[in-house]
């Protein structure tokens, strides 16, 4: 019997992007909103979360999104863009770089294998195009995310400004070199 997990490309399309802004906003609220201010959150949300600023990224040449759906659900997603410079000093080249932007997995479906079946995902994808690395960035005090990011092998290379609403916080810089690049 097959899986009732399916985790594939997402199609730019408006009832993709509407899933996709709506599983973003939630599970970003459900991860962050108990460690920083409403006012920080809903500004934060606002900007990155909406039917069209997702349609939007869908439409990206740079951007790639996976979906995971279990029993027809949009339950988690990961975003992708290509060619990232994230913690690479401006004088080397981005090509062959992928960023994890989102990776983000509904509460109610943390702990099940979602996220390491999405990021087995984003690996296999990563290797598929040939990239000589995958990189992220997460915020220091996300101890569960550090610890599931380590897990796939990623380290630490270093620290980038993120801003929240009116707060300026700190993510880790995280790579992964992959295998033969």
């Amino acid at each position: 019997m097959s899986s009732p997990l399916r985790i594939s490309l997402a199609k730019a399309n408006i009832a993709t992007a509407t899933q996709l802004a709506e599983v973003g906003r939630q599970t970003f609220m459900e991860t962050y909103q108990a460690q920083n201010t409403p006012e920080n959150m809903a500004a934060f949300v606002a900007q990155t979360f909406g039917p069209e600023i997702q349609l939007a990224e869908l439409q990206d040449p740079e951007i790639t999104f996976l979906i995971a759906h279990m029993q027809g659900e949009a339950v988690g997603y990961a975003k992708l863009q290509d060619n990232s410079d994230l913690g690479v000093p401006e004088s080397q080249d981005t090509a062959g770089r992928l960023e994890i932007k989102q990776l983000y997995v509904r509460e109610d479906w943390q702990g099940t294998g979602l996220g390491a079946a999405l990021m087995r995902s984003i690996l296999a994808l990563a290797e598929q195009l040939h990239c000589t690395a995958v990189v992220l960035g997460v915020w220091e005090k996300n101890e569960r995310a550090r610890a599931f990011y380590q897990r796939f092998g990623f380290r630490e290379i270093g620290q980038h400004a993120f801003q929240l609403g009116q707060d300026t916080q700190t993510d880790l810089i995280l790579r992964k070199g992959l295998a033969g690049r």
